[in-house]
């Protein structure tokens, strides 16, 4: 593996380019309003529900810089095999396995059906969701193999 790209192909090249992926998510989440024609869709809303919605929208956005700057800047204490490590990657796989999940069970196929950009956009995140969360899974399953647990 001299390659400089194959260190991107090792658990820790994997966990922190999904660090990477998730701040570049994150941040995103500053252009995602307009992109989906929020504004628009808000604007006969209550005041109540407008500045919860964007509220929100925030703290999922910070939610996943800081998820993600966890694997980006920390692999090496993730992947120590301390109880701290393992829980913050068994929480990480809980969590973007639960996002994982909703892809399919909770957004409805009639929000992506017939629109070719939301049905690349659906088909992108099933595939974003499903490396995540088997990256994840895959640190932790050697967490726990490593710590005998």
């Amino acid at each position: 593996m001299n390659h400089p790209l194959a260190a991107l192909l090792t658990l820790d090249g994997q966990l922190r380019l999904v660090g990477l992926v998730l701040v570049g998510l994150g941040l995103f989440h500053a252009l995602l309003p307009r992109i989906v024609g929020w504004p628009a869709d808000l604007a006969g809303s209550s005041l109540l529900t407008r500045q919860v919605g964007y509220a929100h929208l925030f703290f999922i956005g910070l939610t996943c810089v800081l998820l993600g700057l966890l694997p980006l800047l920390l692999v090496r204490d993730l992947r120590a095999g301390t109880p701290l490590g393992t829980a913050v990657l068994a929480g990480q796989t809980l969590f973007w396995g639960t996002r994982w999940v909703f892809e399919f069970a909770y957004f409805s196929p009639r929000l992506w059906r017939g629109d070719r950009l939301r049905t690349a956009a659906h088909l992108a995140l099933s595939v974003l969701w499903t490396w995540v969360t088997g990256v994840f899974a895959w640190a932790l399953v050697l967490a726990l193999t490593a710590s005998g647990g």
